[in-house]
Parts: C-alpha cells; sequence; structure tokens
C-alpha cells in the first residue's frame, strides 16, 4: 500500500524531475515508510512506501529489473502473490525479494497485460519497458486503488491523487459541467473517467492502458461482473446460496490477512463488520484489534453505535478500542478531511474515517472492512422499490429513488456558465448503463450500476483516501472479485428479503448474536454534520459567501437563499443535507486552489 506517480515524455523530452519529486512528496501521508525517484529515457517514476509485505529494503520502489528491462511503481496488495510466485518460480524466474510487487514484475514479463487476470486483490500500477519504451498502467477490477492522469501534448502525468497532480502544477483546472452534473446527481459520484476538473481523469476500474513510445494508447476493460443467473447454480436452492456465499466470504476474508505486519477491524457494529470479525475468530485468530469510533449526539440522533460493538467485541474476545470524538474535536477536523479528499465526497462518514484512522494508526498498518456489502448485496432501500419494475423502466424507477435532484432541479441550483441546459449526462449515463446486456432484472441492473460505478466513486473511495492520509491500509473482503461474482449471479429475491442481505444474514445465524443481524441498519453517524448547527454551520456560510465563491459563482443566489431559509430541513432523496453538499463542493475546490498558488 503506497502513493504512486509518475510522468511520460512523448515529445522527445525529459521528464520534469522536479515535478516527479513534487509529485511523489506530496504522498507522503500515503506511504510514510520511504520514498524513491526512477527516471530512464522519457519515463520518470515516483513511490511512497507503505511497509506491509517484505519490510526491508529489497521491496522499496520503484522496483527495477534490470534483467527483464522493466521498471515499476505500485499502489496496493496482491493476496496470492505466493501462490503466483511459486508458479513463476516453477517457470524459470530468480527472486530477489519477498514482496507482491516482485511478483507483478514478473508476472507481466511472464504474461504480459493479460498478468491482471491472475491478480486476487486490490492495485494500481504502472510498469516501464526500459527497452521498448512502452508504458502500461492498469487498476483493479473493482477500482479500490485509485489512478489519476493528467495528459497535455507530449505529456502524461499520474498518480494515486488528484492534489498530487495538482502540485506538479499546469493543469486546467476550469470545472468539467459533465462531472459538476452528475456531483449533483449521484451523491456526488463522478463516475470515471471524468473528475471535477477538464484537465485531470481517472483510469477506471478493471482497465488496462498500453501507452506506446510515440504517445499513441489503447484501453481495454478485462473484467465485466455478469448480473445474470449461472446455469451451473440452476439447482441451487436458498441454504445452497447462503452456504455457498458465506463459504466465499471466509475465503476472502483469509485472504486478506497475508501481510509481515498484524491486520485488525474496523467494527461498526453493523453485520458486515461484525461478520468479518467472527469469520476471523473462527479461523483461529486470537486477541484480534478491532475499532470503533463515536461522536456526541447532536439534533437528536446518537452519535454512536456501541452497544452492538462492543457486544460483538466481547462476544468475540477481540482486544477492542473505543473511540470517542468529542465535538471539540470534529470541526477542527473538517478542513484537514476535506483536504485529504481527491474528490469532493458529501458523506459525513468521510469525518469519521478521518479521524478513525487518525487513531487506529497510532497502533496498527492494516485493517480490514465491511464497506461494500450493501451494494454487492442489495442492502439499501432503494432496491426493493425496483423489484418487479419493467426491464426497460429500470433508470425510470432507479432515478426516482437514488438520483439526488432531477435535471431541472440542478438547472435551478447551477449559475448559467455551468449548466448543460437541455442535455441530462446523468440520465443519459444511467440508462445507457442499465439497458446494457448483461443483467436480468431491474434490480439487479441497479446492483450492477451500483457494484462497478456508484460504489467505486463512494464508498471504495472514501475508506482509500482517508485510511490512506494515514497511512493506514484497508482491505474490504466483501469486494473479493469472486464473492462480487457468485452474489452477481445470485437471485435478487434472495438478497432483498428480510430488508435486505437477507441470504448473509440468513447464514450468519450460525456466527452473529441476533441482535446485530436483526437490528434496524445503521449508518456511521455523524450527527454535528448531518445536523449543521453552531461552528460548522458557520464554516458553510463563510465558504459560500467569501469572495472566492462569489467570484466562481457556481450557484444561484435565489437557491443559496432557499438553503439558508432552512438549512437542515432541505434534503436529497438519500437523506443528505444538501446545504452540505453544496458547501462541499465549494470548500473543496478553495481547499484545492491553495495547492495550485503554492
Amino acid at each position: 500500500m503506497c502513493g504512486v506517480c509518475g510522468e511520460i515524455r512523448f515529445d522527445g523530452a525529459s521528464p520534469d524531475v522536479e515535478a516527479v519529486d513534487a509529485m511523489t512528496c506530496a504522498m507522503h501521508r500515503r506511504g510514510p515508510d520511504g520514498s524513491g525517484i526512477f527516471v530512464r529515457g522519457p519515463v520518470a517514476l515516483g513511490h511512497r512506501r507503505l511497509k506491509i509485505i517484505d519490510l526491508s529494503e529489497r521491496g522499496a520502489q520503484p522496483m527495477i529489473d534490470p534483467e527483464l528491462g522493466l521498471a515499476m511503481v505500485f499502489n496496493g496488495c496482491i493476496y496470492n502473490y505466493q501462490e503466483l510466485r511459486n508458479e513463476l518460480q516453477g517457470l524459470g524466474y530468480r527472486f530477489f525479494s519477498h514482496a507482491d510487487s516482485e511478483v507483478i514484475l514478473k508476472a507481466y514479463h511472464a504474461w504480459g497485460s493479460d498478468c491482471v487476470q491472475r491478480f486476487y486483490g486490490m492495485f494500481a500500477f504502472a510498469i516501464a519497458d526500459t527497452d521498448t519504451g512502452t508504458v502500461i498502467l492498469a487498476r483493479d477490477r473493482l477500482g479500490i486503488k485509485p489512478l489519476y492522469l493528467a495528459e497535455t501534448p507530449g505529456r502524461l502525468r499520474f498518480a494515486s491523487s488528484l492534489q498530487s497532480l495538482l502540485q506538479a502544477g499546469d493543469v486546467d483546472t476550469s470545472l468539467d459541467k459533465v462531472a459538476l452534473h452528475h456531483y449533483f446527481s449521484f451523491h456526488s459520484v463522478v463516475p470515471a473517467p471524468h473528475t471535477i476538473y477538464n484537465g485531470i481523469r481517472k483510469l477506471p476500474p478493471a482497465t488496462v492502458r498500453i501507452i506506446t513510445p510515440d504517445g499513441r494508447s489503447t484501453e481495454r476493460r478485462y473484467w465485466t461482473p455478469n448480473f445474470e443467473p449461472d446455469e451451473a447454480r440452476a439447482d441451487w436452492d436458498e441454504q445452497r446460496w447462503q452456504h455457498e456465499l458465506l463459504d466465499s466470504l471466509r475465503t476472502s476474508v483469509r485472504r486478506r490477512m497475508v501481510a509481515d505486519v498484524p491486520v485488525g477491524v474496523l467494527l461498526s457494529g453493523g453485520i458486515d463488520s461484525s461478520l468479518v470479525v467472527a469469520l476471523l475468530a473462527e479461523q483461529g485468530q486470537r486477541d484480534l484489534a478491532t475499532f470503533s469510533i463515536g461522536f456526541d449526539s447532536a439534533g437528536g440522533e446518537s452519535g454512536d453505535e456501541y452497544a452492538y460493538s462492543d457486544l460483538i467485541a466481547d462476544h468475540f474476545e477481540t482486544d477492542h478500542h473505543k473511540i470517542h470524538i468529542g465535538t471539540d474535536r470534529l470541526l477542527p477536523a473538517v478542513p484537514d478531511t476535506i483536504a485529504a479528499m481527491s474528490e469532493p465526497m458529501v458523506s459525513h462518514d468521510c469525518v469519521a474515517f478521518y479521524l478513525l484512522s487518525q487513531e487506529v494508526s497510532k497502533s496498527i498498518k492494516v485493517v480490514q472492512s465491511g464497506q461494500g456489502a450493501d451494494e454487492i448485496l442489495g442492502g439499501y432501500d432503494w432496491y426493493p422499490p425496483l423489484a418487479g419494475v419493467a426491464r426497460e423502466e429500470t433508470t425510470k424507477a432507479y432515478a426516482s429513488v437514488f438520483f439526488d435532484r432531477s435535471h431541472e432541479a440542478i438547472g435551478q441550483l447551477l449559475a448559467a456558465p455551468y449548466h448543460l441546459g437541455d442535455i441530462d449526462p446523468s440520465w443519459e449515463f444511467a440508462a445507457s448503463h442499465q439497458s446494457a446486456p448483461g443483467a436480468r432484472t431491474a434490480v439487479d441492473a441497479a446492483l450492477r450500476l451500483d457494484t462497478t460505478i456508484m460504489l467505486v466513486d463512494d464508498p471504495v473511495k472514501r475508506v482509500d483516501t482517508m485510511t490512506m492520509a494515514w497511512g493506514l491500509e484497508a482491505r474490504v473482503p466483501f469486494l473479493d472479485h469472486e464473492f462480487v461474482e457468485l452474489a452477481a449471479s445470485c437471485p435478487p429475491e434472495l438478497k432483498l428479503a428480510h430488508g435486505g442481505k437477507g441470504v448473509m444474514k440468513e447464514a450468519s445465524r450460525k456466527l452473529l448474536p441476533a441482535e446485530v443481524i436483526d437490528r434496524t441498519k445503521g449508518y456511521f453517524p455523524v450527527p454535528g454534520i448531518r445536523h449543521l448547527e453552531g461552528g460548522v454551520l458557520d464554516m458553510v456560510t463563510d465558504t459560500l459567501n467569501s469572495q472566492a465563491a462569489k467570484d466562481r459563482g457556481l450557484y444561484r443566489p435565489e437557491a443559496l437563499e432557499r438553503l439558508f431559509a432552512n438549512p437542515n430541513g432541505i434534503r436529497t432523496t438519500l437523506g443528505s443535507n444538501e446545504l452540505w453538499q453544496v458547501a462541499m463542493l465549494e470548500m473543496w475546490l478553495q481547499t484545492m486552489e491553495t495547492i495550485t498558488k503554492r
């Protein structure tokens, strides 16, 4: 787990080493344990290291193999690297380290860009062939690890964080109108390849990009889950599905214990993280470190779920750490949390994850987390209304329960220069995705969109960004690609049963207390932000009334007046505070501007 960056030149000039060094330095919190830069011909690579596997200097990056003529920077973890190492040794490859990064190098030499099909894990990497000048960029199937791109004539830069690209300079920071539309439609999600800035793009998940020395490139998607019944499983009954899904998750959790340092669990007290703890206990883990967070109550809303996390910690005798964050710590953390965001994220969970990660990183380097289960197994309340909806009506029904606001409402919010007129790119994006073959029902089509798009650029990005801000590696077993493939073929009615995630709830009854399984679904509670008051409300007000905001002119004045008149009463379809969503974007833009001015 690390930070990667680099520059590739196509115009005959040498790479800007100072820019690569600036990008590398900007990611020091992602990799506090070491750094390095490699320059050869038109390519420069930068790396910040967080030592998880092979703690020696033999595992340092950039990793160069002169014998094979390859250089690489890699962020992530390949959980099956030991098995692949043995296979590659059988093919005659010699290893100088015990790092999973070296396995990627050898695997690429042995199998070319198809090597990604053999990796079980999360990754974003760049490999430079120093003999041919070809560079390959790749990202894992579920987009757990990020990779941002800034391309100009004659040059391509890439980095694990958007801030790193800004730090290098020479980036077009004009606002992408399509991205703005997505942000206000999809609960702040901006699907790849877009970002808020016209000059920065994202390599999509499950994508390999091959770049030749003349600057030409090709992209291919190497994995797409199928959300249709599998004939081989046609005779499975409900009990068989429960057994198979639980066994697949058991394998996924075990894979994610691979490390040369201890691995803990972020324990919210919900069924997902509790199940991870249960499966690790089942596999013989003792004194497992678990961590929960809570906040002061506000607006009549409780700020913690300790009752459930304590129950699990006691039941499985974990080494439990209960972290309480008072209101006095919440407000100062908001600007730092925003500064850590590679893209603006509206969820109040961000502050919770940021503060939790800060505390957890003081005692451990790797944690498992329950993120992704709701998208994979149908746990959200917008899925049941889609049951029985005609396949061709999917997007209409989905938009009514998921979209934050309509195209017309976006037009009433954004000032004219930032609106697209009659063009509704968010509807078109969702409709195109949900009408494609490979999903049998409306529920399946919605789950596919959420699994491969919305999940990537909301909870997954949130967890990576906030944990890595403190040099903490988060692993997400519900996003093991084999588990996702299996769950995708599960009949939707089994997933929607019992209020959502029914098939997994029933499978968990032999492992978890009923109080956790049958509880009302909870969220990371941060009432001090969900309910805007005091210092947080002052921060929002000051931001939107600042000269920078007025000069940008992003919002219609009458729209802001409406929100300020009722700062906690106007909510999006998914229950988010509209004023917070509007302010978050402006706060993030102003924060990023401080980077570009350095």
